[in-house]
């Protein structure tokens, strides 16, 4: 919006130039955003309808250079003795006060030339002298008025009500708008005449052809009034102003007003007093404001002299404080235009803001406690390091998925959102893995075929009584391990590359991590596994289904892992340790073994690692095979074992005696030695 600081000038004495008011302004924090030959181009916030004219603006400029604000007094000429105007409000808490005022025998006609000069300083278009009456006091005091031809009104009346079903209203723009039962309307004796605090119709207008006229100027509730634009679409100035609260007490001062510059410019006589209709008292709120809270929210002693000079000239009343008292307050009666002052602190920010905030020092506040480190903090850190080592990117996703993906990939019952921005994001997610599928699929959609992501984060679950917030991590990763070069060939990332990293992560941790093939439905099933610990499921990893991954169009294999951290971090972290190596020779024997199907490798360590053999290092898989001479249904398998003493060079009769517990554990397992 635009203000001429001219127009500020008359009504305080200001000395200083554009260029310095601009700054002195915008430092108080009605924001000056640039300075356009003698206009300036304004950001006022939503909060500050009062500050969105120029009184109001002269009036931040009172308090800043402490001068006299001049009153708004409008000069008028003795009304013509007539019965009031009937005005009828129906609905008081929408619009508890009406104010009106009947003109007899005006003369439509271009406006003088200082009103239209001054109207098109800011952009606004002269219409003519009693429209630009009423834009002219929108502009100057902030209040939005408006003028009916009243011979088109008919019935001699005014009544403000709600709007009937299968009305119309043809608005000044133009356009006929039908009116619903949540619209506020201001009607005649038969029809809606105008959408109350937003815009007038077209039916009673002022013409060329208007003699006598209505100048209303009344106070809507901002909620209807916000409502009523957004449902019509109409976006004007006066909306703007009753959106944000417009100054209940205005009403009478500002109907004076354009009748004053109405009378001066198209003659005409007074019919009757001022018709001012309260259906709803507005008191204005008293606050009180204690001088040690100034003192403690803004870091600095400031005199009572000085914060009564401040808030006096923003228009609050002040009640003399009791000096006597070890912490004297002010009772602060706050003015009709500011109703964004409710409490004590929004009076301290008038005072800050007007002393000016670079007059405070820089200093930090007290601070008597210190740093506290989350409780698994130490345990996120060393995941995402260990992440990050391996090539993966942490990424973030959105909290909300639909509920089909919800119930896709998690059993839990998911959380629905009362008012969700969509159906495809009107519940909370169960799980990490939509998220992660919709970031790789937007990444290969767009060109980039090697991805490795992670993302942790809270899952919510709905419970009996109330939710359950756990937290999870989840891994995607897709298209090479290794890039092409003139040696070889780009290898692609595969399930065993996922377990790798899996491992990875859980080396971290205390306990010993089991895996088997039990997988939910959206992994594939030959190359997928499921992580426990201590019997409690830890991970789910493998690659995404086929079937899913048509579904979300992925145009290459998808390897996911979604890790439980609640489940894994009630292990402690695996703490460094050094061994020495040993001076000693090791020794290697290997055993190739034919298994059935049923028997894993898992089972196998364990049943040897159950020997507990102290020289044992290490007990690895070598080769396997299947086909050939090995029967159906079963696999061949090649063991290493390494064995190293500490203290001494082995003897061939200790490996031979550890080797034959190992082949007795091996064919307990349904294993048959190979010859």
């Amino acid at each position: 919006m635009k203000l001429s600081p001219q127009w500020l000038r008359d009504f305080v004495e200001i000395k200083a130039d554009n260029a310095r008011l601009a700054d002195d302004l915008t430092l108080a924090g009605i924001a000056v955003e640039k300075v356009e030959g003698s206009v300036f181009e304004m950001d006022i916030t939503t909060n500050r309808p009062d500050a969105m004219n120029h009184y109001g603006a002269a009036r931040e400029a009172s308090a800043i250079y402490d001068l006299p604000l001049k009153p708004l007094a409008p000069k008028l000429p003795a009304a013509k003795p007539a019965t009031p105007f009937p005005i009828e409000i129906q609905e008081p808490d929408l619009c508890p006060r009406f104010t009106a005022r009947v003109i007899r025998g005006v003369t439509v006609k271009p406006s003088s030339a200082p009103i239209a000069e001054r109207l098109a300083s800011i952009d606004q278009r002269p219409i003519n002298n009693i429209v630009d009456a009423s834009n002219y006091v929108l502009w100057e005091m902030g209040k939005p008025t408006h003028a009916f031809d009243l011979d088109l009104l008919e019935g001699g009346k005014i009544i403000v009500r709600k709007g009937c079903v299968g009305e119309t209203l043809n608005t000044l723009d133009g356009q006929i708008r039908q009116i619903n039962a949540e619209d506020l309307v201001i009607a005649d004796a038969r029809k809606p005449v105008g959408l109350a605090g937003v815009m007038g119709g077209f039916d009673t207008m002022i013409t060329e052809k208007t003699r006598n006229i209505l100048i209303e100027s009344a106070w809507f509730d901002p909620a209807v009034v916000r409502k009523m634009s957004r449902r019509h679409g109409l976006h004007t100035d006066a909306s703007h102003r009753f959106e944000r609260g417009a100054d209940y007490e205005s009403t009478v001062i500002s109907c004076d007003r354009v009748a004053e510059l109405v009378l001066s410019s198209g003659g005409g006589e007074l019919e009757g007093n001022v018709v001012d209709v309260i259906a709803r008292p507005m008191p204005s709120p008293v606050v009180s404001l204690h001088l040690s809270e100034v003192v403690r929210h803004l870091g600095k002693i400031l005199s009572r002299d000085e914060v009564q000079r401040i808030l006096e000239r923003l228009g609050f009343v002040l009640e003399a404080a009791d000096a006597a008292h070890e912490d004297p307050k002010f009772s602060v009666r706050v003015p009709s235009w500011r109703l964004d002052v409710t409490r004590e602190i929004d009076l301290i920010e008038e005072i800050a803001r007007q002393h000016g905030y670079n007059k405070f020092a820089n200093t930090l506040p007290a601070f008597s406690g210190a740093v506290v480190e989350l409780p698994d903090a130490a345990k996120d850190a060393r995941l995402r390091s260990s992440l990050l080592a391996l090539g993966y990117n942490e990424a973030l996703s959105v909290t909300f998925i639909s509920p089909e993906s919800a119930k896709q990939f998690s059993t839990a019952e998911p959380l629905l959102l009362a008012n969700p921005l969509s159906d495809e994001a009107s519940a909370m997610r169960t799980s990490l893995l939509p998220g992660m599928l919709d970031m790789l699929g937007w990444n290969l959609n767009r060109g980039t075929t090697t991805v490795r992501l992670f993302e942790a984060g809270r899952i919510f679950e709905k419970t009996a009584t109330s939710r359950d917030e756990k937290k999870h991590i989840c891994l995607g990763a897709t298209g090479d391990v290794t890039a092409a070069n003139v040696h070889e060939e780009p290898r692609r990332y595969s399930f065993f590359d996922l377990k790798g990293d899996v491992e990875t992560l859980f080396s971290s941790f205390a306990g010993t991590v089991t895996y088997d093939a039990q997988s939910p439905s959206y992994l594939h099933p030959g190359r997928s596994a499921r992580a426990q610990l201590n019997g409690a499921t830890i991970a789910q990893f493998g690659q995404i289904h086929p079937e899913l991954a048509a579904v979300r169009k992925l145009r290459q294999e998808v390897f996911v892992a979604e890790v439980y951290l609640d489940v894994l971090y009630q292990q402690q972290l695996r703490q460094p340790s050094y061994t020495a190596p040993p001076k000693f020779p090791a020794v290697d024997r290997d055993f190739s073994f034919v298994f059935p199907d049923t028997a894993k490798f898992d089972q196998i360590r364990a049943s040897v690692a159950a020997l507990n053999i102290p020289e044992l290092r290490t007990f690895t898989p070598a080769e396997t095979f299947r086909g050939g001479n090995v029967p159906a249904g079963m696999y061949s398998l090649l063991l290493r074992a390494i064995f190293q003493s500490s203290d001494h060079t082995l003897r061939e009769e200790e490996v031979a005696g550890w080797s034959a517990q190992i082949m007795a554990a091996l064919q307990a397992l349904g294993g048959t030695q190979r010859g």
